[in-house]
């Protein structure tokens, strides 16, 4: 016991290290509303759909089941414990030094990727309106400025995630009431309803079989992938014990009615075997609707959700880069802090290194990163076990009446932790079973081995931590 006493002082000294708490309850909602409703609903649903039909709403229903199971078992740690690096400092704390650091590393790694990623689409996006300007010029201005940002002040950052993200929800919204309007009452069909029999009049509710939707939810979770960053912004929320618990409850279900009330509405008004044969779902649903400019409008959603998850995966590499730093896991000067409570030096390491992507899109603006973001996929589920696992072990450590006393906890537990791991897990195996995701349990174990001969190499495992 004394041991995890030791521990949790030391987890607690990052609560004196400087950061400002100027993140609100409606800052925390958006940025976690913006790492997860990014290019990957607007763009990438529609492979989902082929594979799983009207079926897919069941996916993205149980999968978003599993991701607020992974919110609520976060929110508990960091109700409790308030810290900057969150779950990388819980793993820390209650697994051991080495889960610390590879969490921190780990998630730290996937972040760095997205945002390359993401500036990348949006340099793709930006070339449709400007054909003649090349694709680097407009990765290296979003990094740039989002590096701004982010370097200012948290509360500037909050503010930009903030209405980033709105824009985003406010597409998706319109998509919905739009699209409800001609399902219930036939707009744009000469007011003939349109009802919800393209959900199972062609080939059924399950076309594919239980194997159509089970292959699709690799896809739909990692849509998922990302909500967990709520928990990075503990050390700088308003009144964490207060602003968590109603950020992380409003959000589950918010981001659940926005991906199947966006997705019910486009299956209930197109079959969905014709999804997906002319481009984005999003812009075949607005010009359904009537709207000429759909394609400029998702266009310019599509940016600036790339910019949104770009800006929160620089505030996300930042944070952890920082937290890393004061475990002893990353060099010391990455601990600074500017004047505005700011880890400049580890925000600065989190815009340079995804500048490799500015590099990439000079020399190779036609290729994409699938490979190395299937290895992503891999870690961010990793990160998502690794939370679960955690909070198992923080409950643990404590007494029957000091669970008792926990003033946010997950429901269920531990029924529900084990729940959320069994689908995992299912997950990681049907990975294996499609060519395009196959890659990532290559390069996935390959990049945590790499991190591990990392911690040994360097003689991290032979140092203190819990001085």
């Amino acid at each position: 016991m004394t041991n995890i006493k030791t521990k949790r002082r030391f987890l607690l000294q990052t609560e004196q290290t400087g950061l400002k708490r100027h993140l609100k309850v409606r800052h925390i909602r958006l940025m976690a509303l913006g790492s997860t409703i990014g290019v990957g609903l607007f763009l990438g649903s529609a492979s989902a759909i082929q594979l799983a039909g009207p079926s897919i709403l069941l996916g993205y229903l149980l999968a978003g089941i599993v991701a607020f199971i992974v919110l609520r078992t976060l929110g508990e740690m960091a109700v409790h414990e308030p810290v900057a690096g969150s779950f990388a400092a819980y793993a820390n704390s209650y697994v051991g030094p080495l889960a610390g650091y590879m969490v921190g590393w780990g998630y730290w790694t996937y972040w760095i990727v997205v945002s390359i990623a993401e500036v990348t689409a949006v340099g793709i996006y930006m070339g449709i309106w400007f054909p003649d300007m090349p694709q680097w010029v407009w990765a290296l201005s979003s990094i740039i400025l989002m590096g701004l940002i982010n370097m200012i002040a948290v509360r500037l950052f909050g503010e930009f995630e903030f209405w980033f993200s709105l824009i985003k929800v406010v597409a998706i919204i319109a998509l919905i009431a739009m699209g409800a309007a001609v399902v219930f009452f036939g707009f744009t069909n000469d007011w003939v309803p349109l009802g919800f029999d393209n959900l199972w009049i062609h080939g059924g509710f399950f076309p594919n079989g239980i194997g159509g939707l089970l292959m699709s939810l690799q896809m739909v979770l990692f849509a998922y992938v990302g909500i967990e960053m709520i928990g990075l912004s503990a050390g700088e929320a308003e009144n964490p014990k207060k602003t968590i618990p109603m950020a992380i409850d409003s959000l589950a279900w918010r981001i659940l009615i926005f991906y199947m009330g966006a997705i019910l509405v486009i299956l209930a008004i197109f079959p969905w075997n014709e999804v997906g044969q002319q481009g984005s779902p999003f812009v075949v649903m607005f010009e359904r609707l009537g709207l000429r400019e759909a394609a400029g409008i998702v266009n310019f959603v599509v940016i600036t959700a790339a910019l949104s998850s770009c800006n929160a995966g620089i505030f996300s590499g930042g944070r952890l880069l920082y937290s890393l730093s004061i475990n002893g896991y990353a060099p010391e000067k990455f601990a600074h802090l500017s004047e505005n409570g700011v880890p400049h030096r580890a925000v600065m390491a989190a815009v340079m290194v995804p500048m490799v992507g500015v590099v990439l899109n000079y020399f190779v603006p036609d290729k994409a990163f699938q490979y190395v973001m299937a290895a992503v996929t891999f870690i961010g589920l990793m990160v998502w076990i690794a939370i679960l696992y955690t909070q198992m072990r923080f409950r643990k450590s404590l007494t029957s009446a000091q669970a008792e006393s926990l003033s946010y906890r997950t429901p269920w537990w531990p029924y529900s932790s084990w729940f959320a791991l069994a689908f995992i897990a299912l997950v990681i195996v049907l990975m294996g079973l499609h060519e395009d995701a196959r890659a990532a349990l290559i390069l996935g174990p390959c990049l945590l081995v790499v991190y591990v001969a990392m911690y040994y190499v360097l003689g991290l495992h032979r140092k203190n931590k819990l001085k």
